[in-house]
């Protein structure tokens, strides 16, 4: 059976994502097609990038690094729940991106975001960074607008209508993990 991580990446005091995360996680637990887990980034307290070799030779020399790599390699697939911040991916995800690259490759991603344009600007560089590490990204994404979505842009109230979405992700994201398969 395929694993899947729900990859909460934001880890801002008062974040938005671990509830829109436990969402996603809760959705997924209905499921009999894969296994799921929440990993949160925020409990690997990475330091800013501080491997003294490329990620892509993976030999790491620091105690967190080898705890991130063996828990990322666990993995099948990824759903990465992300916030916009400034246009873009949270620091905090994409640093713990970088920490590895083998792990990441041949694996599916699909993508659940948030904010005011529902995240989707996030989304666009994940997709670029997804690509850059050989991960398939998935068409299906789930964008959760802060002001129709959240009550004063703080109190997860998703519209019905986003877990058709969440279940089309994880549908593709499940697929394309088991295609995947052959070549990790």
């Amino acid at each position: 059976m395929m694993r899947i991580a729900i990859i909460l990446g934001s880890t801002k005091p008062g974040r938005n994502g671990e509830a829109v995360a436990k969402w996603v996680y809760d959705i997924s637990k209905k499921r009999n097609d894969a296994q799921f887990e929440l990993v949160d980034v925020a409990e690997y307290n990475l330091p800013l990038y501080d491997e003294p070799y490329p990620a892509m030779m993976q030999q790491y020399q620091k105690e967190h690094t080898k705890k991130w790599s063996q828990k990322i390699s666990e993995f099948d697939g990824y759903i990465f729940v992300t916030a916009e911040y400034n246009h873009s991916v949270p620091g905090a995800l994409k640093n713990a991106i970088d920490y590895l690259n083998v792990e990441w490759k041949n694996k599916a991603a699909g993508f659940v975001s948030y904010g005011s344009a529902g995240g989707a600007r996030a989304v666009e560089h994940l997709r670029q960074i997804a690509g850059e590490l050989h991960m398939a990204d998935v068409r299906a994404q789930v964008m959760l607008s802060l002001f129709t979505d959240f009550i004063n842009m703080s109190e997860f109230k998703p519209d019905p209508r986003h877990e058709d979405e969440v279940n089309e992700m994880i549908n593709q994201v499940v697929t394309w993990s088991e295609a995947l398969k052959v070549l990790r």
